[in-house]
């Protein structure tokens, strides 16, 4: 198996369900289309990157990628670009659901030989409890949200300011696992075995 993403998160989260895997980081360009949903944008990001990556590799290999944005009321939020994006994105979600939205794609050979490729998309919605001007400028002093969808991190100092989640919460993380062992096992014949030590 390749994971087609530099991200310690989905690394983690494959190392815990013991998949033996590479990783190959790709080399594509994210950027919506005029017109374009979230969900459409998120699964054609993933495409893009699994077949990136699939063309490198040997022709055997599982290509597992995967790409996550936050989405509130129709805005689309990737990584921050500064400080000042940062704190923007914050202050629009505080006291608000959003969904966190991560298409996926899986591409290789299935379970008969023959070539095959699978994509998701899988939204999860979040609500916010209201945030001060000072929790906002605190948590950006920690340098946490530089490099995360949204501008924060569910599983890490972020976790306070969540009030409820509905839905997957690895998909909130960056990769929905219930549905992707389901594709990785149903289509591809590729399962979890547990082995090893759990955490990346």
């Amino acid at each position: 198996m390749v994971l087609a993403s530099a991200s310690p998160r989905r690394r983690g989260f494959l190392h815990q369900l013991g998949y033996p895997f590479e990783v190959v980081t790709p080399a594509t360009e994210e950027k919506a289309r005029p017109g374009e949903g979230a969900a459409e944008y998120v699964v054609r990001n993933a495409m893009e990157k699994a077949a990136d990556v699939a063309g490198r590799v040997a022709a055997d290999s599982v290509v597992v990628a995967a790409d996550t944005v936050v989405v509130l009321r129709g805005r689309i939020m990737e990584k921050p670009r500064s400080e000042a994006d940062a704190h923007g994105m914050l202050r629009a979600l505080s006291g608000q659901v959003h969904q966190v939205i991560t298409g996926f794609c899986v591409r290789g050979p299935g379970k008969d030989g023959a070539p095959a490729a699978r994509s998701l998309a899988v939204s999860t919605d979040v609500e916010f409890k209201e945030l001060s001007d000072a929790e906002i400028e605190a948590y950006i002093r920690s340098g946490e949200p530089m490099d995360k969808a949204g501008s924060y991190a569910i599983q890490g100092r972020a976790a306070y300011m969540i009030r409820q989640i509905r839905g997957s919460y690895t998909n909130v993380v960056g990769l929905p696992m219930t549905e992707l062992v389901e594709v990785l096992s149903g289509e591809f014949g590729v399962k979890p075995t547990f082995h090893g030590p759990a955490g990346a």
